[in-house]
């Protein structure tokens, strides 16, 4: 690929200090299928890892529960001592077997959750470690209380939440800074317009999992296609550069354990959407998410 780098994304600064470009990496799919165990091909996955300082990419998303453990492994192997690279993890959310997750919030369990994380990435100190759900069985203030104290300890630098609503930013707002928030958001799925929107106002910054997404949208001869044809790249690439463009505060982290895929995805900073396609795909993918579901 040619000149290529995420910087074109334009810069975000998460807290004070931390100043990362916008597009991201999520290390999700760096795991083996249904985000349990080893990849299928580990040394792919640790080309795209390596690759990613190359191309400008130096904010990673990974979680403990990536494996469980193998994502963070990886990104040691591949990235330490993450010389110029923010590397964000998150806790709080347990594996039991493959697609099977369960969240656990009780406050030794965080408290775990960043001392191992702590070990595997190999750091003293976690620069944006993010609540992974909020239990619903433990109150939330209790959680909220925990990653206050490990903040104060030094354990952690910056907090953020994870597929959460306002309410529950503000509840956690009371006990630390909530720098970022990391929700299901895309094209065609719009129900954290709200949080978006709060955020934007607030400076927070808002990590959309899953957002190369775009439904029906994509299909040959549609509006997205057709865009995707005229800056000859593909829909998946204008969903992220619609993203790009949604807010400010946003901070896409397509994932993938190719290094092609990984350049496809970098090389959609460069695309630059004009209003009328941004507000014809804006339109076109509020009304697909008001869809009724099939069956």
């Amino acid at each position: 690929m040619g000149n290529i780098n995420a910087a074109a994304s334009g810069q975000f600064t998460i807290g004070d200090d931390l100043t990362i470009n916008r597009l991201g990496f999520g290390a999700m799919r760096i795991t083996g299928k249904g985000i349990w165990g080893e990849p299928e091909d580990r040394p792919e996955a640790l080309r795209t890892l390596k690759r990613l300082p190359e191309l400008g990419v130096n904010f990673v998303d990974t979680a403990d529960s990536y494996g469980p453990e193998v994502s963070e492994n990886l990104i040691h192997e591949a990235l330490y001592p993450y010389t110029g690279t923010v590397i964000a993890t998150k806790g709080g959310f347990t594996r039991q077997g493959p697609d099977i997750w369960q969240p656990v919030g009780r406050p030794e369990y965080l408290r775990q959750c960043v001392l191992m994380s702590l070990r595997r990435l190999g750091v003293e100190r976690i620069d944006l470690w993010q609540l992974h759900r909020v239990d619903p069985k433990v109150p939330r203030e209790e959680q909220f209380d925990m990653v206050k104290q490990m903040q104060q300890e030094g354990l952690i630098r910056y907090a953020g939440l994870s597929e959460v609503n306002i309410d529950a930013i503000e509840a956690a707002q009371k006990y630390f800074r909530v720098v970022t928030v990391q929700n299901l958001y895309n094209l065609v799925t719009r129900q954290s317009e709200d949080v978006l929107d709060y955020c934007t106002r607030a400076n927070i910054g808002f990590i959309p999992w899953y957002p190369l997404a775009s439904g029906s949208l994509a299909q040959s001869g549609s509006i997205l296609s057709e865009v995707a044809r005229k800056h000859n790249t593909t829909p998946s690439g204008i969903a992220l550069a619609w993203i790009l463009k949604r807010s400010p505060i946003m901070l896409p982290i397509p994932g993938t354990s190719s290094v092609k895929h990984l350049e496809e995805n970098v090389a959609a900073t460069n695309i630059q959407l004009s209003d009328e396609e941004f507000n014809t795909l804006d339109i076109l993918g509020r009304q697909e998410h008001l869809k009724p579901m099939a069956g």
